[in-house]
């Protein structure tokens, strides 16, 4: 038992660690972003307006990148038990269920769909694309109303469920699997996946996996840079990874929550999600604004030179 705990322990410091890169990483993109919002408005140079257009659908990203990485530290177990930082056992139970309708019902999907969004805003004309002033809050809008049947159906996986399983007399054999947020082990809280949340979630992810697919095949066909086709590639298989995630929250049903198969199957899963979004967050967020400034960097030389021709 002691091995567990201590098993338990190293996966929620790591976990813990992990998220904070990704938070400094995403603290990084957040400045340069705001930096280069501003410094473009400052200067003038309208011709990198098409690849500012997106700065607030960036930065929208990166605080929904935020809100999933709080979730992912409150429902560790490693945080929730005697002395820790929920210790209440009934604040332990709605700390799971919170998790599973902000995280499972918002923010994972919101992440991803800013992430396609932002993918196929190049495909966009310039009427309809990030030269249009409105696109930003069309997308961010259109993202919330795309997260709202998810939202809504983790609310009800978490608080109808379990009152439907309890009308059944089947409370113990449906409720494990399809409706649990949570489980007692060695006297603390362990938050588990519902079945019917990771089914949907795979759905979620087949759809968008489709459609990036759809969309990065129309990009390649038109990108002749080599180094742009990587970053497309490194995208599609940044979504099409979250299917497995969705497989392995499947499959963390049938160990106990708490016991090592359970804790090592959703800490692989935890790790795919955040190379999908880490990888999502570089290539669409940060590698935009250092692109933009070499651009300006090379054009500010060019004119150097012409203004200073060197006589030999």
């Amino acid at each position: 038992m002691h091995l567990i705990t201590l098993f338990i322990n190293i996966i929620g410091v790591m976990t813990i660690a992990l998220i904070s890169i990704v938070s400094i990483l995403g603290l990084i993109c957040l400045w340069r972003s705001l930096h280069f919002q501003s410094w473009v408005k400052r200067r003038g140079y309208q011709q990198l307006n098409y690849f500012n257009g997106p700065w607030l659908t960036r930065i929208t990203l990166i605080l929904l990148a935020f809100w999933w990485g709080i979730g992912e530290v409150l429902r560790l177990t490693f945080v929730n038990g005697k002395g820790r930082f929920v210790s209440d056992r009934t604040w332990q139970v709605n700390v799971c269920k919170i998790y599973i309708i902000s995280n499972l019902g918002f923010a994972e999907p919101g992440l991803f769909l800013l992430l396609a969004f932002l993918l196929s805003a190049s495909l966009q004309t310039q009427e309809f694309g990030t030269l249009n002033r409105k696109w930003n809050r069309k997308t961010i809008r259109t993202v919330f109303i795309l997260c709202s049947p998810s939202l809504i159906w983790e609310a009800c996986v978490v608080f109808v469920g379990p009152r439907v399983a309890s009308d059944d007399g089947r409370t113990s054999m449906v409720a494990k699997y399809w409706y649990s947020t949570s489980a007692v082990h060695n006297g603390d809280v362990a938050c588990t996946y519902p079945l019917l949340s990771s089914i949907f979630l795979g759905v979620f992810y087949i759809i968008l996996t489709v459609y990036v697919i759809f969309v990065g095949g129309q990009m390649l066909s038109l990108v002749i840079n080599k180094g742009l086709r990587w970053r497309i590639y490194m995208l599609i298989f940044a979504i099409g990874i979250l299917l497995p995630r969705a497989t392995l929250l499947g499959f963390s049903v049938l160990p106990w929550p708490g016991e090592t198969a359970h804790e090592s199957l959703v800490f692989v899963s935890f790790l795919v999600l955040m190379v999908a979004a880490t990888l999502g967050i570089v290539i669409l967020v940060y590698f935009p604004v250092v692109d933009s400034v070499a651009i300006v960097d090379q054009e500010q030389h060019i004119e150097m030179q012409a203004s200073h021709p060197i006589v030999l």
